[in-house]
């Protein structure tokens, strides 16, 4: 693997897993990901962490969908859960994709990677 193309991932990786936002799950890959770096497992791990990444970096869709539903006013309460959805549609209509907090941020960062970190 190209050793710049590492460097840049195990940094946004530590972004990752310092975010409050990140999931027990992504946090749980990124550290078996830094572990595996260098060893016969890196590979695998690579591919894990990815499928992790791609499972819980929000698209804005989902973001939205999630803040005008039920269960999204009742986890953020209705004020907050307005804000996040009319936050998601300022950005959707900015021509992002993903949530923009930090967790799918540098998750998203990575997975424009992906095929680098593949190879």
């Amino acid at each position: 693997m190209d050793q710049k193309v590492l460097r840049e991932t195990v940094e946004h990786t530590h972004e990752l897993m310092n975010a409050p936002s990140c999931s027990g799950g992504a946090k749980a890959a990124a550290q078996d990901w830094l572990d595996a770096i260098g060893t016969g497992r890196e590979a695998a791990e690579t591919k894990k962490y990815l499928d992790e990444l791609e499972a819980d970096v929000t698209p804005l869709d989902g973001l939205i969908a999630l803040a005008e539903s039920d269960i999204g006013i009742q986890k953020f309460g209705a004020d907050t859960a307005g804000k996040i959805a009319a936050h998601a549609r300022e950005l959707k209509s900015a021509g992002a994709k993903y949530c923009d907090c930090p967790a799918c941020s540098a998750g998203a960062a990575i997975l424009e990677k992906k095929d680098l970190l593949l190879k």
